[in-house]
């Protein structure tokens, strides 16, 4: 669980990346989650965007894919949101 600090700390981070992910309407599929997962693990930090196209609210997408990545949410803002997972090399320093 991350404390409002960390997540202050990986918001400041995320604004400056892009999206890696776009979901559009395919909605959520196995293959998502699972190179939402690789990225997780290289990268610890990954923002999401929703195309107008998908079906899904970016609440519901962003708690299904945190479930499935099991990563914590750390930010939704309009169509995009922003997932986290501590990886075993630890990139950010929380």
């Amino acid at each position: 669980m991350l404390t409002n600090k960390e997540k202050q700390k990986l918001r400041r981070i995320s604004q400056a990346n892009r999206a890696l992910f776009q979901i559009g309407k395919d909605n959520i599929s196995h293959n998502l989650i699972k190179t939402v997962d690789d990225s997780l693990t290289a990268h610890e930090l990954v923002k999401v965007s929703l195309l107008k196209t998908c079906a899904l609210s970016p609440r519901e997408a962003a708690l299904d894919i945190a479930a499935g990545t099991q990563s914590e949410i750390v930010q939704i803002i309009g169509r995009t949101f922003v997932l986290y997972r501590r990886s075993k090399r630890n990139i950010m320093e929380l």
